[in-house]
């Protein structure tokens, strides 16, 4: 068997998310492995490197897959990209390690949550931002209110995950850059949560439009009740930004 590293890009706005459904082939996953299955003549089944939600985009999604054979990289990546809808695309396909797996192999990801600022709509950004319409939070509070969130942490009361696994998990940094009228929130850690970083940056967002006091995300932190953290910012302005091994 011969093991193969894929790097993604991909527009979620019209999937389902990532993984692989019963009820649809409108996934991430599905697409991919339909294209290869076709392609090598052998049924493929890819691991990404996590799920991202429905309607969450990727700047850098990395999978991986098994083969009967070894194949010409370049032919192979210039095919798929041929065959993938315009929403997906691959941008880079390599031989690898037999022991390398996209999801237990990866050390730490960044997830970026964009927010428009300006009072007019982003017209060319629509799919891919929070749009505030005009409502300007205090980002200085907010910068303050995420130094909260950093370091080893249950965030079972910042998930709407319901697996029985552990829902400890340990963010490294949280940036703020201003690029013109946006807003980016990156955010790095070992391992995300379902809807953990979307919980997150609402949470933030209502501390920083004056609608939350930074002493809850403590007392969420002890009580782990979903409930009393912040809504769940909408799935558009999420991307996948990088996956680190």
């Amino acid at each position: 068997m011969f093991t193969y590293r894929l790097d993604i890009q991909y527009e979620g706005t019209r999937y389902k998310g990532w993984q692989k459904l019963k009820t649809t082939d409108l996934t991430i996953q599905s697409k991919i492995e339909m294209v290869l299955t076709r392609l090598l003549g052998e049924t493929i089944e890819i691991q990404g490197s996590g799920r991202t939600d429905s309607g969450v985009h990727a700047r850098n999604q990395v999978a991986s897959f098994k083969t009967l054979r070894q194949i010409p990289s370049d032919r192979l990546l210039m095919e798929m990209n041929q065959y993938l809808p315009d929403d997906i695309v691959v941008t880079s396909i390599v031989s690898v390690d037999d022991k390398f797996h996209a999801r237990f192999s990866a050390q730490k990801k960044t997830y970026v949550y964009q927010i428009w600022l300006a009072s007019y709509p982003p017209v060319f950004d629509r799919h891919f931002v929070l749009d505030l319409e005009g409502k300007l939070p205090n980002i200085e509070m907010m910068k303050i209110a995420s130094r909260s969130f950093i370091g080893t942490h249950d965030f079972k009361g910042f998930s709407t995950d319901k697996t029985k696994k552990s829902t400890v998990r340990t963010i490294e940094a949280i940036h703020f850059v201003m690029e013109g009228n946006l807003l980016r929130i990156e955010i790095t850690g070992d391992g995300f949560l379902y809807n953990m970083v979307r919980i997150i940056v609402g949470t933030l967002l209502e501390i920083g439009l004056g609608k939350r006091d930074i002493a809850t995300i403590e007392a969420i932190f002890q009580n782990k009740i979903r409930e009393n953290a912040g809504e769940t910012a909408p799935a558009k302005g999420l991307f996948l930004q990088e996956v680190i091994y």
